[in-house]
């Protein structure tokens, strides 16, 4: 196939900073992420903002089985139809908007997401992904490239300055871990910020507890993190229900356990 840049310029596609666009043309880094995803060739994989389909080529070169690829930037559909004319049958193209399309109906079970994520829908797809319902999910592991701001918060431990609600939805429900980073030169045009790789593992048996209870608990402690908890849950209960849960109403919600949270929600 023609090299990335030769389709870019053919086809005119400057990266929209409106769509979050940052398009990664290095093809031995678009090859290490489709590599660190695992095997692919049994398996569906499902794609966010493929842009002119540097990624999506370098999971098709490593043997997965079909790509399912959401892009809603029309300019990019020509350049992908390309790539899907060179992999006949393995490449199938989505038009839309990823926030408002069922991802689950397009894929197999036990697909795999992997994804150069546009950055400003980046985090409530991951929220989607990771509330998903039933669990477990129709996805057998994602493999997502974010800011590396956004990176340290999903991976965060508690305690630490960047732990948050997306660290304990994301260490709820999966194991999750910064794989790599990349530099912004490696992207067109570069970001003002590094990059990272996440990858996530499914827990098979998460603890239990309501999903939009936990989302309620978190949002309200670290709605106010700078509060001791005893303010910050008083619309939830409080003293009350920080005494039923056996936390003291002094700490803060940096200090909480995700073990902890999933307690509180399970008391609301």
């Amino acid at each position: 196939m023609p090299p990335l840049r030769e389709v870019i310029a053919r086809h005119g596609l400057a990266a929209r900073k409106g769509l979050g666009q940052n398009f990664l043309l290095d093809l031995n880094l678009t090859g290490r992420i489709a590599r660190s995803a695992g095997p692919l060739a049994e398996c569906d994989v499902l794609e966010i903002g493929p842009g002119p389909g540097g990624l999506t080529r370098a999971m098709l070169e490593a043997g997965a089985r079909r790509v399912v690829a959401i892009e809603r930037d029309q300019r990019c559909l020509p350049a992908l139809a390309e790539i899907a004319e060179h992999f006949p049958g393995r490449l199938v193209v989505v038009e839309g908007d990823a926030l408002a399309i069922g991802h689950a109906s397009l894929v197999e079970a036990g697909a795999k997401i992997v994804a150069n994520l546009p950055y400003n829908i980046a985090t409530p797809l991951l929220i989607g992904w990771l509330l998903a319902e039933p669990w477990p999910p129709f996805y057998s592991g994602m493999t997502l490239m974010f800011q590396r701001e956004v990176a340290d918060r999903i991976c965060a431990p508690a305690g630490a300055k960047a732990y948050g609600r997306l660290s304990v939805l994301a260490q709820w429900r999966c194991e999750a871990r910064i794989a790599f980073d990349i530099a912004p030169r490696a992207f067109t045009p570069p970001p003002k910020v590094t990059s990272s790789v996440v990858q996530f593992a499914p827990r098979r048996e998460p603890m239990q507890c309501d999903r939009a209870k936990l989302e309620r608990v978190t949002a309200a402690a670290f709605g106010q993190r700078r509060k001791m908890l005893r303010a910050s849950l008083k619309p939830l209960g409080g003293e009350a229900l920080l005494a039923k849960a056996g936390i003291d109403g002094e700490r803060r919600a940096e200090t909480l356990s995700v073990e902890e949270f999933v307690r509180l929600a399970r008391l609301l």
